[in-house]
């Protein structure tokens, strides 16, 4: 049996072609409307030159032609590339030469001349099925690397159905009620296209947001009566703000977050929120998608873990305590590089207590993930390069409750000088570097630590030095 993408929305169209499938606030898509547009947006893109093994760049703001395309690409067998409209131009054009698309298209500027969305309208029905292995990528994350190129990692129809599938994704006990998924991560993050296939294997719609803000959200739960929401903790602050506390989020039955290791107090309040909810703590990555999982049962019980290994993959950790992971729903490898030897190694350092609960407690690798996003150091230096009054500044991650790590700037400045504020640093930066990646903090230390031979950053030893906040 072949795993395929495509197929997902194939057979919803046949066994529930009315149920809805997707929704952007108040325009909609059931299952048949979505299985005929992918189909002429197929035809459209092979009128293009896209075909099999081919990638096609899509960078376009909040819009439900993005679930159009991305079925269509999964049917051609072409690669569906997303990318974030919002970064900077420069960025844009870096992350276009490293994928070298067949097909850039977009509603925001690069460099070079793209096409805009409407240049797929107008597709002929009736899409003829291409035969293809579900081993082949259908789909390309972008990330940044230790130095803040692009990097992007290569999932196959295979590890990505797999991945969502009903007990193999976030709701292992299956979703109940009717009321569909809210995905708060937008369309270019590999968290949003987990939850819209993860909600389609359901036979349920997915629920996107043009942002992950309260009001949004509240917005979309009360107008779909939706059924289960997953937030990263930073998101779930917004939402359990005593601003919203009359908000009706009654309809919502599961109440999910994750990405690292979540505070007890954040469980604690969105179970006092949303009494009779299930709360699940997910962790994972673009790499390997869900790699533990501890779910609601557990949830007093093993405070500050984030649960027992999660099929379909295998976990353990190396002789460094580092997390690893092999199975048959990890990526295939990343863009430009060797393929992956079967096993991924995550960069957190966790450990397992007797009963096989994994306890992350801290980074081997210089990228910081903050919010479930993945930020290069180097990138961040480099854009602080020249701030007034700093004598010299390196980039680390520090733990925070809310996003697992925050963009710490650390700074050298003059005898008697003063730092320059997260305002000035923001200023500073301003236009040259995506949100996620603007320090959220200002540090001052005496010398930043460096290797003697090589001037390298010791950021292990830097974060010693940082006192709390």
């Amino acid at each position: 049996m072949s795993l395929l993408i495509g197929d997902i929305v194939t057979t919803a169209a046949l066994t529930v072609p009315g149920a809805v499938a997707a929704t952007l606030g108040p325009d909609q898509l059931t299952f048949r409307e979505l299985d005929a547009a992918a189909g002429r947006t197929a035809n459209a893109l092979a009128g293009l030159g896209v075909s099999r093994g081919d990638t096609v760049l899509w960078c376009v703001t909040p819009t439900l032609r993005s679930v159009e395309v991305f079925v269509a690409c999964a049917r051609l067998g072409a690669v569906f590339a997303p990318v974030n409209p919002g970064l900077p131009v420069a960025e844009r054009d870096r992350v276009r030469a490293y994928v070298d698309p067949r097909l850039v298209v977009s509603d925001v500027d690069f460099t070079d001349p793209v096409r805009p969305p409407s240049v797929l309208d107008g597709g002929a029905a009736g899409f003829a099925p291409v035969p293809l292995d579900d081993r082949e990528p259908h789909i390309l994350y972008l990330t940044s690397g230790s130095t803040g190129a692009p990097k992007g990692a290569l999932v196959s129809h295979r590890a990505s159905w797999l991945r969502a599938a009903p007990g193999g994704g976030t709701f292992t006990s299956g979703l109940r009620g009717d009321g569909g998924v809210v995905c708060t991560f937008p369309l270019y993050h590999y968290g949003g296209w987990h939850y819209v296939m993860e909600a389609w294997q359901h036979r349920t719609a997915v629920h996107l947001v043009r942002r992950a803000d309260a009001a949004d959200m509240i917005d979309v739960v009360q107008r779909r009566r939706a059924a289960a929401l997953y937030c990263i903790p930073a998101v779930w602050e917004r939402l359990l703000d005593p601003e919203h506390r009359r908000a009706d989020l009654r309809s919502l039955r599961h109440a999910d977050t994750g990405t690292s290791s979540v505070a007890g107090d954040l469980v604690e309040r969105i179970k006092a929120r949303l009494p009779g909810t299930t709360t699940t703590i997910l962790y994972g990555s673009t790499e390997a998608g869900r790699m533990a999982a501890l779910h609601d049962w557990d949830l007093a019980r093993k405070p500050g873990s984030v649960g027992r290994p999660a099929t379909p993959n295998a976990l353990w950790l190396d002789h460094d305590g580092e997390v690893c992971t092999s199975g048959p729903a990890l990526m295939n490898g990343y863009l430009g590089a060797d393929p992956l030897d079967g096993v991924y190694r995550s960069g957190d350092v966790g450990r397992f207590d007797d009963e096989g609960y994994l306890y992350l407690t801290g980074r081997t690798r210089e990228v910081i993930r903050t919010g479930g996003e993945s930020v290069g150091p180097a990138e961040v230096e480099h854009a602080l390069r020249g701030l007034p009054g700093v004598l010299d500044v390196a980039v680390v991650g520090v733990a925070d409750p809310r996003w697992g790590e925050i963009v710490c700037a650390v700074v050298v400045v003059p005898p008697g000088g003063e730092a320059p504020t997260v305002t000035a640093v923001r200023e500073h930066v301003n236009g040259r570097l995506a949100s996620f990646k603007v320090p959220r903090r200002v540090a001052v230390v005496p010398a930043i630590p460096r290797t003697p031979a090589t001037g390298q950053i010791q950021r292990t030893r830097l974060r010693g030095l940082i006192q709390p906040a």
